[in-house]
């Protein structure tokens, strides 16, 4: 179908103002692919590379129009993702999709963000991942029902998957919000600081690979 091809989708998000960040560290070996798949979809594409040793750099010079930002050693994955979400904002998007480089998340799921923003404008949107699956790390469930006990502990909202990096964000609806942490903290920091602002924090479903 036509409908669903590139220059479809690319359209669909230049008009949503929607960028897509992408943070990376030390993933060579899918780096290339997932940004190949996104930018399938997504005519702006935000790659942090926080501070990696392999061949990031090189790949990333191969892989036309799309913003890079480098840090010089590894921050964390919170401050890559604070630092592109802070570029989105100020090169005035919407909307930021966030996604991880490891080939773990889909590029064809931001239809689903895309189909759901549209029917909610400025929520923010977390992908639930099917935690339920043969393959899906123990440690990962077990951190995730404590995460969402936390969160609904601290704003009074039942989500299904809290810990999922695969998001998209109404950057400019979070306006300057004040954050405190640098790692993988950040991702639950950040919902909850949205739901205590009032933004609308839901999960939607998406697709995932654990091998």
């Amino acid at each position: 179908m036509a409908e669903t091809g590139t220059a479809y989708w690319q359209e669909k998000l230049k008009a949503l103002q929607v960028v897509v960040i992408v943070p990376t560290y030390n993933n060579e070996k899918t780096l290339a692919t997932v940004l190949n798949d996104v930018c399938f979809y997504a005519p702006d594409v935000i790659v942090i590379n926080d501070g990696s040793t392999d061949h990031t750099s090189e790949i990333l010079k191969g892989i036309p129009d799309i913003q890079v930002i480098t840090h010089p050693r590894n921050k964390g994955k919170g401050t890559a993702l604070k630092n592109g979400l802070r570029m989105a904002k100020e090169k005035g998007f919407r909307y930021a999709i966030t996604l991880n480089s490891d080939g773990q998340h889909f590029a064809s799921d931001i239809p689903v963000f895309i189909t759901e923003i549209e029917a909610v404008p400025d929520a923010l949107l977390v992908g639930a991942r099917n935690l339920e699956a043969e393959n899906m790390p123990g440690k990962n469930t077990f951190a995730n029902r404590f995460s969402n006990f936390w969160y609904r502990l601290e704003t009074g909202i039942k989500l299904d998957d809290t810990q999922s990096g695969y998001r998209l964000y109404p950057v400019q609806r979070m306006g300057t919000l004040k954050y405190y942490t640098s790692k993988y903290e950040f991702e639950l920091e950040a919902i909850v600081f949205a739901a205590w602002k009032g933004i609308t924090v839901k999960n939607i479903g998406i697709h995932v690979y654990y091998p």
